[in-house]
């Protein structure tokens, strides 16, 4: 292979182009032999493609000898969640998550609800890239069945969540696949519900997949207008969730990430939580404030999934909306987060916006620097020397992705771009005059580093 098939969220590209019914098909062969799983759960978005998709990559899977059960359009959380529950070998995914339409993929899920990591998804290329296939005898081929097992899902959050207030709230689930589960658990739980864009749509003609501040603007006047609660709106697959306060404003995503990483520090008496090395310090202030501590992974669910259960952690999440709550599943789940949020708010008897409020605010500055690939890793492998020389006084050096340096009033990162030619400077401080100062002495090692390697 000229590109590596798996990503850090699965394989994923334009379909038709880059995800075809051909290689979907060998995908599900190759799971059904690497797993050797005897029964494989397969669900998939509201995407145009997916059933293409979802078909092809079954009849691997019957090929290998799999017996597949089809749960139809449901959140990726759910099916992650329903593989465990069901006791399958595996659950495979159709989905391009928050991209835009066009694009699609397919996500692999072991028995304990985390997606496959590096190590599995190199050993599935592998078996594709050589079509080391196991076949099953023609009298062994795998049985497909259709069955909705929603239920569990509903029963289980039914059973965990208790809301107490009739909170007014306004869904987005924007045509993606929370369409009709997501409505229908706040209502079970007491919510008086408005929905918009709830109807299954792989075009996605509401908005982008992908709930970001540019993207919610209609949720956020609808919030407004109307004088409800909170707006909730998620992405295609509904891992990833993003919220709208009661005054219509967007709730950053680092900052309500750390307002609720604090509630359940201190509801837990401490605890470790997961994030990565992208996320804001404030996850760091309101952690450490109730007694906790904090563990940062590579950017990817993935990564975080197994650092949480590796640490037994509370809690996990990215700043990008994706949460994910051990106690449940070790996949990031917007439904549940966004109930789960609800429930802090009840407890701390708190509008959003004060929630919110309680994490501090830091200014980020970045900077791209244009870096070939065959030398961008190299340099900011050697970057990481001249930095801690550069700022002798840091607190933590770590190179778990790219390079970052804790310092007492900011951090700085630098790491290789996964797609394009270029490395990548992320700084915060605790002013934006911090920022930049710390800004523009690491951009001056990096360049340096760089003419270096030219030479």
């Amino acid at each position: 292979m000229n590109a590596k098939l798996f990503g850090s969220s699965g394989v994923r590209g334009i379909a038709n182009i880059d995800v075809t019914p051909n290689l979907a098909s060998k995908v599900g062969l190759a799971v059904a032999t690497f797993s050797k799983a005897k029964e494989i759960v397969v669900a998939r978005d509201t995407r145009v493609s997916g059933l293409m998709l979802q078909d092809a990559l079954v009849s691997g899977l019957l090929a290998g000898g799999a017996k597949t059960k089809y749960l139809g359009i449901v959140p990726t959380p759910v099916l992650a969640f329903l593989t465990r529950e069901l006791k399958a070998g595996a659950g495979v995914m159709i989905t391009a998550s928050h991209n835009p339409p066009q694009y699609n993929g397919i996500k692999v899920f072991n028995k304990d609800s985390i997606a496959y990591d590096e190590q599995d998804q190199d050993k599935i290329e592998e078996i594709v890239e050589h079509e080391s296939f196991s076949l099953t005898d023609w009298r062994n081929v795998g049985e497909a069945t259709s069955e909705d097992e929603t239920r569990l899902y509903l029963e289980t959050t039914n059973k965990n969540v208790r809301l107490e207030k009739k909170w007014n709230i306004v869904l987005d689930p924007g045509c993606g696949a929370t369409y009709e589960l997501a409505p229908l658990i706040h209502k079970q739980l007491g919510c008086n519900v408005t929905a918009i864009n709830a109807q299954p749509d792989g075009y996605f003609p509401a908005r982008n997949p992908e709930p970001k501040a540019e993207t919610l603007t209609p949720l956020s006047g609808i919030v407004r207008e109307l004088g409800k609660d909170i707006g909730i709106a998620y992405d295609g697959d509904g891992d990833r969730v993003a919220f709208i306060d009661e005054k219509g404003g967007f709730a950053d995503f680092d900052r309500v990430l750390a307002a609720y990483a604090g509630y359940i520090t201190k509801k837990k008496g401490g605890g470790i939580v997961v994030t990565n090395v992208e996320a804001s310090m404030c996850v760091e202030k309101m952690v450490e404030k109730h007694g906790g501590k904090v563990v940062r992974t590579k950017v990817g669910d993935v990564y975080l999934s197994q650092a949480i259960k590796k640490h037994k952690a509370i809690f996990g999440g990215e700043p990008c909306g994706a949460w994910i709550h051990p106690q449940f599943h070790y996949c990031p789940d917007g439904i549940l987060s966004s109930l789960l949020l609800l429930k802090a708010l009840e407890d701390e008897k708190a509008k959003l916006s004060e929630l919110i409020a309680q994490a501090p605010q830091y200014p980020t500055v970045r900077e791209n620097i244009n870096c070939g690939n065959r030398t961008k890793y190299s340099v900011v492998e050697k970057v990481g020397k001249n930095l801690k020389s550069a700022f002798s006084n840091y607190k933590e050096f770590s190179i778990v992705d790219g390079v970052r340096l804790s310092l007492e009033n900011g951090w700085i990162l630098v790491r290789a771009s996964g797609t394009e030619e270029l490395i990548r400077l992320t700084v915060e401080g605790e002013s934006l005059k911090t920022a930049k100062r710390i800004m523009n002495q690491s951009l001056g090692i990096v360049k340096e580093q760089v003419r270096r390697i030219k030479k």
